[in-house]
């Protein structure tokens, strides 16, 4: 993993010297311990840029979190605001942005482009790191070379902290990842002498999948009928991220680590065909071409699919749509693409020194629990293993199943905390999901993303409305078009 630019041992130690000479002066001349320690009740001095700090609140601007959990951001914010209780310049207020993401894209950006909202952390979508890196619109993270600092930042799961870096700088600190999931009916498959692999970790092959749906005789032609598998076909960002796995199933990869377009028509054909197969051969439910997350999980717990391609939040919210012997859990077939949040420090923010202070926090392994704990993926590899730390109590408190109040809500909103399966098999769910995520593929490192994602879900959405799609001459127009893209045209 890169955390940044390396330097020498002697240099390294010259300036941990220099900064510890410094917080102890600092302690010694303000007479606040707490404010050394990060404890309650410390007033950060300085901005981040040896300015005096401006009063708080800190603000952290993110997407909607109407979960149906209890909020786990907002509840982590509130834990924080009570572990600083004692200072105004550290408490932390919570904004969230309406739309979707391509909405809270457009917000953020022009937010910070004008300097209209003061925003001191923003939750980005782990895509737009290069895009807001490269208009310096986020700090990058300080450089941690050894210490305790640095052994935290090691504790993130090497790929989902690979989201946080562009140029060999990291801008931010994975705060909730994602990772597409297998979800499957074992009831179905059983009645039809399928054999059911039920140990952790199993992995099935797109090949296995076509072959129990050729078993079971389907063939979908309507909505309503018994379809081999759903996903996200719908010309939106789901769209992306199911054609992107199967272009790294068939091998094909679109840029360099770089963000340089390095693929061919011919490669873009073997990406396409692979994509139409999963269509064609997996007999995928017709709806599909029409889904999002909450379309395919609602035909799925309906009875309308075998097979799910999905989030880890699925797996919660399946606990409240269905009867919990009636579906389980394995990694995706293949390569399973990343998403998630990674939260940074705005370039402009007076706030700098707190804003990293929160977002430490936020990112800590018992916030992480609290995370993995509401449903979503949590970012640090200890949180998977035996001797995780336990979620902060008065959030755990605070936390409650998906689905409780409201059965639909955690399938529209992609967050809420499992339920329903009992504790054996939600442990066997977390040794998948820990799994899954360090095998993991990233979708494209480019400042160009938001242009990549139309062209390409355009492009290849025709191709599979096409009765009789010719993948030649599309892989053709979208070679020309990427190219284009990916050199900033």
């Amino acid at each position: 993993m890169t955390y940044g630019d390396h330097r020498t041992h002697a240099r390294t130690r010259a300036r941990t010297r220099r900064v510890r000479a410094a917080l102890a002066l600092g302690c010694l001349l303000t007479l606040v311990s707490a404010g050394c320690t990060g404890g309650p009740g410390g007033d950060a001095q300085e901005s981040g840029d040896g300015k005096p700090a401006a009063e708080g609140p800190i603000v952290v601007a993110s997407g909607l979190d109407v979960t149906g959990s209890g909020s786990v951001r907002q509840q982590l914010i509130e834990e924080w605001n009570r572990r600083h209780a004692g200072s105004k310049a550290q408490q932390a207020k919570l904004v969230e942005l309406p739309g979707g993401a391509d909405q809270q894209r457009s917000q953020l950006l022009g937010a910070l482009q004008s300097g209209s909202a003061r925003y001191d952390v923003v939750n980005l979508d782990i895509t737009w790191i290069p895009e807001f890196a490269e208009a310096g619109l986020i700090r990058p993270m300080p450089v941690e070379e050894s210490g305790p600092a640095a052994d935290d930042d090691r504790d993130f799961i090497r790929r989902v902290h690979a989201t946080t870096v562009w140029k060999d700088r990291s801008y931010a600190r994975p705060f909730n990842t994602d990772v597409g999931l297998l979800y499957y009916r074992p009831d179905l498959l059983t009645k039809a002498d399928i054999a059911v692999d039920k140990q952790p970790n199993a992995h099935w092959t797109w090949d296995q999948l076509y072959a129990s749906v050729k078993t079971l005789g389907l063939n979908p032609v309507r909505g309503d009928e018994l379809a081999g598998w759903t996903t996200q076909l719908k010309q939106y960002e789901g769209l992306t991220v199911n054609t992107v796995e199967a272009f790294a199933d068939a091998g094909v990869e679109l840029t360099d680590s770089e963000g340089k377009y390095s693929s061919s028509p011919g490669e873009l054909k073997k990406g396409l065909d692979s994509l139409l197969d999963r269509v064609d051969r997996g007999r995928v439910q017709p709806a599909a071409l029409s889904s999002d997350e909450t379309a395919a999980l609602t035909d799925f717990a309906e009875g309308r699919a075998v097979f799910l391609r999905h989030w880890p939040y699925a797996y919660g919210a399946l606990g409240s749509l269905m009867d919990p012997k009636a579906y389980a859990v394995n990694p995706l077939p293949g390569k399973a693409v990343l998403g998630g949040q990674d939260l940074a420090v705005t370039a402009d923010s007076p706030r700098a020194a707190n804003a990293r202070a929160l977002i430490t926090f936020l990112t800590s392994r018992e916030s992480e629990r609290c995370l993995l704990d509401a449903g979503f993926a949590a970012t640090r590899a200890s949180v998977y293993g035996s001797a995780a730390k336990p979620c902060w109590p008065r959030v755990a408190a605070a936390l409650r199943p998906a689905g409780e109040d409201a059965p639909k809500a955690a399938a529209t909103t992609g967050e809420g905390g499992p339920k329903g399966q009992g504790a054996q098999a939600r442990a066997t769910y977390i040794r998948i999901l820990g799994a899954a995520l360090t095998e993991a593929v990233q979708r494209p490192r480019t400042p160009y993303y938001g242009a990549f994602t139309q062209v390409l879900q355009s492009r290849v959405h025709a191709l599979l409305t096409e009765e009789r799609p010719d993948t030649a001459e599309a892989a053709q127009g979208l070679d020309k078009e990427l190219r284009d893209v990916f050199a900033g045209r």
